[in-house]
């Protein structure tokens, strides 16, 4: 428990490492899906606030910041006219998904084929003008990709045949699908095998080229452990919030406008079509728009006054907002709450038994509610988890064990409610015309342990990550400096 709250204190780096396996398909999808495809009915985003009040530019220095400073810098060193003037038309789509780079061709058919594989891990539906998108992001990772294999290269890392084939029959178990199955299912969607190992082969190249070029001259002295370990016993027992947030800059003539578009995102966030992370990606004007609108986890004192008291008057899973802060308007969302180093019953280990009764196909809402009625009626009746299997049989439920569910894991609504719930006691029903009705019923609760501030090995090896992905981002933008890419 007490490690995770380090990364507060470090702020790590490894939003922008990358993951061998099944997880490298949403890293590329989180970005990608999440700017190609507009949520229906939302509103154009808000024009970034000229001349914004001077308090965003202060907040932009406190160490919770959450708004982007809108004036322009003036330590770019490019001269750049305060007034300036575009001549001519820049038309991206002009650059076809073709590239060669560095005597490395990547064709059309791997850009199809790697947008094929994005949808496909994300089941999602991509018009002709959001592929076209999808398409130029799609390349540029490509092109990362392609520079991080020659690099490799250059230090003698060459990932075998055999090593591309055992991560991929990794991928396909993460899809529950043997890899025969897997590879007719790739074809299927317009992807291939190819394509994928190309991708596993680029993480796999990348890792090793950090461990042997990198890792070893990341260096982390006793004093930085120590003032860590120090600042969590200060911390001890005081309130954390992990937070997302979309901020849209206004200024007093477009206020009213930034405020209604603020509003209807807001409206289009609890239809619940899209995460609010897609919405961040899409709308918010804060530096944090690149993560979805990740704050991380972070104390109230460290946000400005109008944060702080929105989110210490938050549940979990609750979106607040428009929020008047200074230069614009914040939207917040609360995915999670804890005290630093203290042991949270949020963490505690449920036992339990969950009843489903499936609702014949077209079940109307009135015959699902009188089923669910009857079915509630008889989960009121049990007595304690020895008696489930019989009064499940009796109403023709189904009965599913699990002796190792967090409450923290569970959904914002379940967990307040298996907070409050004693050992033989079942959750009110819950389900929906589709998919039937549930309850669970609590066998057994192991309480969560105390935290505890981590140790000095685990504190450094935070800290020597956090350098490590720093330098990666480094070098892969001194890679794309000297690159020759020529589009075709």
């Amino acid at each position: 428990m007490g490690y995770r709250h380090l990364k507060h204190d470090v702020r790590l780096a490894a939003r922008g490492g990358r993951v061998i396996g099944g997880v490298v398909l949403a890293a590329l999808a989180a970005s990608a899906i999440a700017q190609a495809v507009p949520p229906q009915g939302a509103p154009p985003r808000a024009a970034p606030a000229k001349g914004a009040p001077r308090g965003a530019q202060a907040q932009a220095q406190t160490p919770g910041q959450t708004v982007q400073d809108q004036s322009v810098p003036d330590n770019t060193g490019l001269d750049i006219p305060t007034n300036l003037q575009i001549f001519g038309k820049l038309d991206p789509n002009v650059r076809k998904p073709t590239a060669i780079v560095n005597d490395t061709v990547i064709t059309g058919t791997d850009v199809d084929q790697r947008v094929a594989l994005v949808a496909m891990a994300n089941e999602a539906k991509l018009s002709p003008e959001d592929r076209e998108r999808l398409k130029l992001q799609v390349l540029r990772q490509l092109i990362d990709e392609t520079l991080q294999i020659q690099e490799a290269k250059t230090a003698d890392i060459t990932i075998t045949p055999a090593e591309l084939t055992q991560s991929y029959d990794a991928v396909s178990k993460r899809f529950n699908r043997t890899p025969v199955a897997m590879r007719a299912y790739l074809r299927e969607s317009g992807s291939s095998e190819r394509s994928l190992k190309r991708q596993i082969e680029g993480e796999l190249a990348w890792q090793r080229y950090l461990r042997r070029r990198v890792e070893p001259f990341v260096n982390v002295g006793d004093e930085e452990v120590k003032s860590i370990i120090d600042r969590l016993q200060a911390a001890k027992g005081t309130d954390e919030f992990n937070l997302k947030e979309i901020y849209l800059a206004a200024t007093p003539a477009n206020s009213q406008q930034v405020y209604a578009n603020a509003k209807q995102i807001l409206q289009e966030i609890q239809k619940g079509a899209q995460p609010f992370e897609y919405y961040a990606r899409q709308f918010s004007e804060a530096s944090t728009r690149a993560v979805g609108g990740d704050l991380g986890w972070i104390r109230a004192a460290t946000l400005p006054a109008q944060l702080a008291e929105a989110a210490t008057t938050m549940q979990v899973g609750q979106v607040a907002g428009p929020i008047d802060v200074s230069g614009g308007y914040s939207i917040l969302y609360l995915t999670d709450k804890r005290q630093v180093l203290t042991a949270d019953p949020r963490d505690a280990k449920l036992s339990l038994k969950q009843l489903t009764l499936r609702f014949p196909p077209n079940t109307n809402q009135a015959q699902a509610s009188a089923r669910a009625q009857a079915f509630a009626k008889a989960t009121q009746e049990l007595r304690g988890c020895g008696t489930v299997e019989k009064v499940a049989a009796g109403i023709g439920a189904d009965v599913v064990d699990n002796d190792t569910v967090r409450i923290r894991d569970l959904p914002p609504q379940l967990q307040e409610v298996m907070l409050k719930l004693q050992v033989g006691e079942s959750s009110p029903p819950f389900g929906s015309a589709e998919q039937g009705v549930r309850a669970l019923v609590l066998c057994g609760r192991d309480e969560a342990a105390g935290g505890s501030v981590p140790n000095s090995e685990q504190i450094q090896g935070q800290l020597e990550q956090q350098r490590v992905n720093l330098r990666a981002q480094q070098k892969l933008r001194d890679l794309r400096r000297d690159a020759v890419v020529e589009y075709r």
